[in-house]
């Protein structure tokens, strides 16, 4: 058995993800607070707005990222991106002759469960005099 002991997270821990998210969330009011300025230079209002909720997640999550859940968090997209590197992705060919053989079956199959249904209708209608 295989049992790793996360560390615990301490109060600071806690603080820096609480305000992390508080963070974010005045970001994005910030963000839409000052869109309702009508001034005839929105275009480079709206290059201020993005440049500083593009910062303020940025400190978010730097601030995220000192914490232990943040790290495990890290860790776990950088394991991830090495798995995702050992993957033997298919050809071209074999993309292609796989759909084609999942199109073909649906087909199939559509068209047995179509006939099961049409002598399925037809039978009920023969057996109560319908047809």
């Amino acid at each position: 058995m295989n049992t790793q002991a996360e560390p615990a997270s301490s109060v600071a821990d806690i603080v820096k993800q609480v305000f992390s998210v508080v963070l974010v969330v005045a970001g994005i009011a910030a963000f839409y607070y000052f869109s309702a300025d009508h001034s005839s230079f929105k275009e480079v209002r709206l290059l201020y707005r993005v440049l500083g909720l593009v910062g303020v997640m940025l400190v978010a999550l730097s601030m995220l990222l000192t914490t232990v859940l943040g790290r495990n968090v890290w860790g776990f997209a950088l394991e991830s991106r090495q798995e995702v590197r050992k993957v033997v992705w298919p050809t071209r060919e074999e993309t292609i002759r796989t759909t084609l053989l999942v199109f073909a079956m649906v087909f199939i199959v559509g068209l047995i469960l179509w006939l099961l249904d049409m002598f399925l209708f037809w039978g009920v209608r023969y057996l109560t005099g319908q047809g």
